[in-house]
């Protein structure tokens, strides 16, 4: 063993972690100023335009005779606050199933968790004519949460466990059978596509705080229970054999896993329909700016995600004015060539 294997790093090198802990502050900092932007965006714009200075003085200095007041705060901020939670929602569980799958295309999608949400809602609303949001979220949760179980359930069976691999095949085939339950159920009751087509494009509009507020619980957890995974989605990066060496419960941390993105998910699809996309390319855009440290790919995924679906929903108010493109659409149309230059890439299975 050489003298300098035993030397201790040198005070450049220590300089160059602190200058990259720093630089990453710094881009937290200014992702939350994007993201601060982009909710005065969503605040302002819509069918009836108004400045972003209007928007800030709704909350600053309000005028209960003013219209325009009254309808950002009775109107909009529900619509940003919705948004605002379901793209955390949507960032975090996206990176985390990445992260555990070792799959760089892995969304809520794949795991089948978004298609056991809609079948529920539709059978709620075909079997118990439930009209509402509130009154479907639980069957969304439930929804997310049976079909997170039958996959984890189909993947783990037969040698060698729940592999990554296996739970993808195993979330694309209950996924195709969700859907085809999901469309023969449209397809038999009119009232039940009237009531869920708009939902299952993904949207934010029909939203109350209500809503939100119940959910908050559960999101929480999601969002705690996914920032505790950093450290061990480190380890599970170098995979599951090596993982174990460093004493890793690698079992534990996938149902760990699966339980926050069954949380996340189902309170995203509750908020605001299957909106899709959102899950793929935010941990991408955040691994490109951090590089592989979990530990920040999910906080930034917290911000970026956001910003992007309330983006959207505000390209989606001012393309077709005075009528609204949804925001599912134009998340679908951003995240498709996203999916198809991911998909060409000759590395693909790199994280």
């Amino acid at each position: 063993m050489t003298v300098s294997t035993l030397t201790p790093p040198s005070k450049t090198k220590k300089t160059g972690a602190k200058g990259s802990v720093w630089t990453r502050s710094g881009g937290l900092v200014l992702v939350a100023g994007v993201l601060f932007f982009t909710m005065l965006a969503s605040l302002a714009y819509g069918a009836r335009p108004m400045p972003l200075s209007e928007a800030w003085s709704a909350f600053a200095s309000f005028d209960p005779d003013s219209q325009n007041h009254l309808i950002i705060r009775s109107l909009r901020l529900p619509r940003t606050l919705i948004g605002l939670a379901a793209g955390i929602a949507l960032g975090l569980a996206g990176a985390v199933m990445q992260g555990l799958t070792r799959n760089p295309l892995a969304d809520p999608g794949i795991l089948g968790v978004n298609a056991g949400a809609a079948v529920a809602v539709a059978l709620a609303i075909y079997v118990f004519g439930i009209t509402s949001a509130l009154g479907w979220m639980g069957f969304a949760m439930t929804g997310a949460l049976g079909a997170s179980l039958l996959v984890y359930f189909l993947g783990s069976r037969g040698r060698g466990g729940a592999t990554p691999i296996k739970l993808a095949l195993a979330g694309a085939a209950t996924a195709a059978m969700l859907g085809a339950v999901t469309s023969a159920i449209v397809l038999i009751d009119r009232a039940t596509l009237d009531q869920l087509r708009f939902w299952a494009v993904g949207s934010l509009t029909g939203r109350d705080l209500d809503l939100l507020l119940v959910l908050v619980p559960f999101l929480v957890v999601g969002v705690l229970v996914s920032l505790a995974l950093g450290r061990p989605m480190n380890a599970m990066s170098l995979g599951d054999d090596i993982a174990a060496s460093l004493g890793q419960r690698v079992a534990y941390t996938r149902l760990a896993g699966a339980f926050a993105v069954m949380l996340l998910v189902g309170a995203a699809v509750s908020l605001a329909g299957p909106v899709g996309f959102v899950g793929l390319v935010i941990p991408h855009v955040a691994r490109a700016i951090t590089g592989p440290d979990y530990r920040w790919v999910l906080v930034y995924s917290m911000g970026l995600a956001p910003i992007l679906l309330l983006g959207a929903d505000v390209v989606g108010r001012l393309v077709l004015r005075p009528a609204e493109l949804q925001v599912g659409i134009v998340t679908a149309l951003v995240g498709a060539p996203f999916f198809i230059a991911l998909v060409r890439r000759t590395r693909l299975a790199e994280l």
